[in-house]
Formats: C-alpha cells, structure tokens, sequence
C-alpha cells in the first residue's frame, strides 16, 4: 500500500497545538460533555497508521478509532468506493426498495463468518444495534427471554446493551432502569482467576444453571477476546465447554465479533482462534474502513424466526456504507492483511512481549494480531494501577502516540493498530511509553 503521509512520527508543536486549542474552546461551547475524549487534539486527515492533526503534526494511531480503520486511514480504495457509489444512490431504504450492495455483502459475511452451514444476515448501523437484534433474533427463535453475557463485558450504549455491559463507569451509571431478564455470569480471566479455562467454564456453566437455568435462557453472548474488558483472552478449553454446553440445552451460543473481528486477530474472526463455531456472530468496527455499518450473520434457521419487518432500520446497510465495506473486505482478502495481522502480532511479541519482566508496574502483556493489552498493577502486586493508566496515556498523547484505556478497574493499556503498521513505528511507539512505564515503576 502507498501511503499519502509518510509513516513517521513528527511534531512540530506542542500538543495539544494552538489550533487544536481553539477547536477544543469552540467544542466546549457546543458539544455535550458526555461526549468525552481521551486526547483533546483534533485530527485533520490521516494515512495508514498515522494521523496528522489541525496543526501539521504526525502522530502514531495505535487506536483505530476504536478498531476501526484496521486497513489503514483513509485507505484510497474504500474512499474511492464510496465515492463512486455516492454518484450513484444514497439511500432508498433496503427494506423499502433494494439494491444489490446489501445483497453482496451479506454474502460475503456468509462466506467469511465461521461454519459451514447455510446463513443469512441483517446489516444495521452500529454494534450496539447488531447486539440489540441479536437478543430479539436469540428471543424470537428460542421463545425464552434469558439473555447473559460474561463479566468483563462490552456489548454497547443502547438501554439494552448498557445492561449487558459489566462495569458501571461511565457507561451505566445514572442511566437505568435497565430491562429486564439481562445476566451477568462469571467469565475466564486467567491473569485475575488463576483458573484454566476448562475450571472457569465450569464456573460459568455452575452459574447459568443455579442462577438463571439453563432452559430458560435464551442466548450466552461472548465476546471471544474482550476489548474494553482489558484484551482479556480465555484460557483453553473455554469456549469448547462453553459451546457443548449451549448445544445441548438449546442456548444460542452468540460471538460478538464487533471489535475483534474482521482481520484484526490474525484470522477473519477471533473465535477461530478457539476452535468453536458460533450460532451467531455480530460484525462492526473494521467492517467498512471507517464508515457506519454492522451486522448479525448466522444459521439460516436462526436468523429467519423473526417476521418480515421484526429486525431493520432506516439507514441499515446504506448502499455508501455497503460498497465500502465491500471494498474493505476486497482490500484485506486482497492484500492478505489477515496474514499482515499475524506480522504485527510477531511484532508487538518481540517488542513489548518483555514489559512485565523489564517495568514493575506492568504486571501482563497480553494480545492476538493487532490487538494488545498491557495490565498495569502497583508494583509488587497485582492489584489495578489506573492512575498509571492515565499517566501513560497522558505522556503518549502528549508524545504523539495514540493509545486507549481499558478493562473493569480502568488498568489495561490498551493497543489496537492498523494491520498495516510498521516495525519501525511499533518501536517509536513503545520506546515512548516506555519512558512513562518507567517513571511509573520508580514511583
């Protein structure tokens, strides 16, 4: 790939710079506050894995908007793409009158999505709203109203998906009531349980049973790798018990892929690194290169329970959203970025791999392709360390480098780069936060 901006890091202000200043002034005057930023710095454009904000510096992305722009920014044949389809039609309602872009990309998820059996799918706007018509697809066909998710989780800011987000701050708090028939159940982290995967899968299974029941449950929804829950990634055997135990009882068994999947792990989705194949799967994130578009693909038999009309809305699957995305999923097959994933996992391996034994304060590094986690602790011992957290990410922004936060007790470093992000650039990166890991490990 040829990039628009050179692949380096440059500063020629301080940041935030004085336009991004300004902007931030004018922000606070018209935007609501609940609408907050990790870094006060306004971007310009971007290409690959580094962004250029209002006042000409070049900073590292290691954030992707979230795990978005997987491909790379403003990748020029997604934005060709959409461009040319902007031409053409942008929007009719698929539901009212459709158009063929809606049609190809649900066939690709279907081609790309684990298992081999017959699928369809609904295209929406946003993961929140993939995981909202996941539980009334998971209702409708099961007749049960029981909904559980794992501790840890993130599945959105909608009322429901609010409930079935594990922590309270800043999601949750203030917002309910919530609905009803949402579960929590105890879920695998390895670096905070010490149990194996097979020893935490009885904890769950214990728990659905005890604590819902198993036949009035309608849908266990995963997230394979957790992202806001900390990039916490189950011990073996987890999700294999898991998936026995949802097949036998008629539970339908729900990976949500929205942030771990199209690409970003090493593989087209994070639940092949299991071995387990799900009923259904919900896409977002990094579908479409940076524009709005989800999903919920799965079994034929599943996803058809509900009545014409049941599931949709009016810009779901939006024919500039649907030709980018299908220009995303071209690039990615086309440029084998799944294998580019796996370049960058051998990358982070070899750089940060050694963060826990080098920096006190870092007590895991843990992560699958382009997607990472660092668990910062108070030196010693293992519990959460967030104001590390903050002074790292504070330090990097500062620095140029754009990194996130995550995980329940606000305590993971959080990296989730492009695919297509250098060796050089995961260096400069790392060499910069490691200067604030090592003040905080002195402290």
């Amino acid at each position: 790939m040829e990039f628009s901006v050179p692949q380096q890091r440059h500063l020629v202000t301080e940041l935030p710079g004085p336009r991004s200043r300004a902007l931030l002034e004018r922000r606070r005057a018209s935007v609501s506050r609940g609408a907050g930023t990790l870094a006060d710095i306004f971007m310009d454009h971007g290409s690959g894995a580094i962004l250029v904000d209002v006042d000409g510096n070049r900073l590292i992305d290691l954030g992707c908007g979230i795990g978005v722009t997987t491909i790379g920014h403003a990748h020029p044949d997604v934005a060709a793409a959409a461009a040319a389809q902007a031409q053409k039609l942008t929007h009719t309602l698929f539901t009212v009158t459709p158009y063929e872009n809606y049609v190809r990309v649900a066939e690709k998820l279907a081609e790309i999505t684990p298992g081999d059996f017959e699928k369809h799918s609904i295209l929406v706007n946003s993961g929140a709203e993939a995981v909202e018509n996941a539980v009334k697809i998971s209702r409708k066909y099961t007749g049960r109203r029981a909904i559980a998710s794992l501790d840890h989780a993130f599945h959105g800011r909608t009322n429901l998906t609010m409930a079935m987000t594990y922590r309270p701050w800043p999601e949750r708090a203030g917002m309910g009531p919530f609905p009803g028939e949402l579960y929590s159940v105890p879920s695998s982290y390895p670096f905070k349980d010490g149990l194996t995967g097979a020893e935490a899968a009885a904890r769950t299974i214990d728990y659905i049973v005890t604590h819902i029941g198993a036949t009035e449950l309608a849908a266990l929804f995963v997230e394979p790798i957790q992202g806001d829950g900390g990039v916490v990634i189950p011990g073996d055997g987890y999700f294999e018990a898991l998936r026995e135990f949802c097949t036998e009882h008629g539970i339908v068994f729900v990976a949500d892929e929205i942030q771990a999947g199209i690409a970003r792990t090493g593989a087209w989705y994070s639940i092949e690194h299991f071995g387990v194949v799900p009923d259904l799967v919900t896409s977002a994130k990094g579908i479409a290169g940076g524009f709005p578009l989800a999903a919920v693909t799965g079994r034929a038999e599943i996803m058809d329970a509900v009545q014409p009309g049941g599931i949709g809305g009016t810009f779901g699957g939006n024919p500039v959203s649907t030709a980018a995305a299908l220009a995303t999923l071209e690039v990615i097959e086309r440029d084998g970025l799944i294998a580019e994933a796996q370049r960058v996992e051998r990358a982070f391996q070899a750089r940060i791999g050694d963060w826990a034994e080098r920096f006190p304060v870092v007590g895991e590094v843990r992560g699958k392709g382009a997607m990472w986690g660092a668990e910062l602790v108070k030196p010693g011992t293992r519990e959460p360390n967030s104001e590390a957290l903050k002074a790292v990410i504070g330090h990097a922004a500062a620095n140029g480098v754009i990194v996130l936060d995550a995980g329940s007790w606000d305590s993971v470093l959080r990296f989730l780069p492009s695919v297509v992000i250098s060796e050089e650039l995961v260096d400069d990166a790392a060499s910069v936060i490691e200067q604030e890991l090592a003040r905080q490990s002195a402290a």
